[in-house]
């Protein structure tokens, strides 16, 4: 009785690689190979339709072949890490970012577009409260856990469009997504100095305005107020849309 687990877990083993990889792996002895048949397409096309729904404009990108191909080859030699279907999304990007191959040279940073949005729309976080009054230039600050600023290779907002470029371009693009207070999720285009600026913030919270402006110049090679008067103006208009905000221990004080 004691070997019982043991051969019900290998055989358990066995058909889910078969059912993973049908025709690499043959399936295991004594099964009727029409109901095996049957739990071999329902298992892809149910992991197909998941990827699928999550990642439109990819699918897009590649064709309705092309992406299938893909899906059979990540549900082949993919091994989940969580059981929680909402989390496929995120392992699959996971999975894009470390192939050194892919049918298209933008798909891992498209899929990774695509899925911010979702990823957002599901993160378990509350907006920063409202603070009138605040000089971003002068207040310690932190970034909002519901904003996030995004660098990518290619222009990935225009990838599976009629007119996609084929190359990247050769300045990075810079995006800002975030969550409103109303559930929204909003991208929106910035500069790659702004994205970084805001990536400044969101890993070192509690500086000044004044003081990340000074180090992003200073990084830059410039001088250190050479980004203090644009700089003022794009943390104020983060500040209105409550991309950032005080840092917890400031209280709104100025600095």
């Amino acid at each position: 009785m004691t070997d019982v687990p043991a051969r019900l877990h290998a055989q358990q083993r066995a058909l889910t690689a078969h059912l993973r990889d049908p025709a690499q792996v043959p399936a295991p002895p004594g099964l009727d190979a029409r109901r095996l048949g049957l739990h071999e397409r329902l298992v892809f096309n149910n992991v197909l339709g998941l990827l699928g729904n999550g990642f439109p404009v990819c699918v897009r990108l590649l064709g309705e072949a092309a992406w299938a191909a893909l899906v059979r080859r990540y549900l082949a030699v993919h091994r989940a890490q969580t059981p929680l279907f909402t989390e496929l999304a995120a392992e699959f990007v996971q999975w894009l970012q470390g192939q050194a191959t892919l049918p298209h040279p933008a798909l891992a940073e498209l899929a990774h577009y695509e899925w911010v949005e979702t990823a957002l729309y599901q993160l378990d976080a509350s907006p920063l409260p409202p603070a009138p009054g605040l000089d971003p230039m002068r207040a310690a600050l932190q970034r909002s856990p519901l904003a996030w600023p995004l660098r990518y290779r290619w222009p990935v907002h225009r990838l599976g469009t009629d007119d996609a470029p084929t190359r990247p371009d050769p300045e990075p693009t810079a995006l800002l997504v975030r969550r409103d207070p109303d559930g929204q999720v909003r991208f929106a285009a910035v500069s790659p100095m702004a994205a970084q600026l805001l990536e400044l913030i969101g890993q070192h919270p509690g500086s000044t305005g004044t003081t990340y402006l000074q180090q992003l110049a200073q990084a830059h090679g410039m001088a250190a107020d050479a980004l203090l008067l644009p700089g003022a103006a794009l943390l104020r208009q983060c500040h209105d849309s409550r991309v950032i905000g005080p840092a917890p221990d400031a209280g709104g004080r100025s600095a």
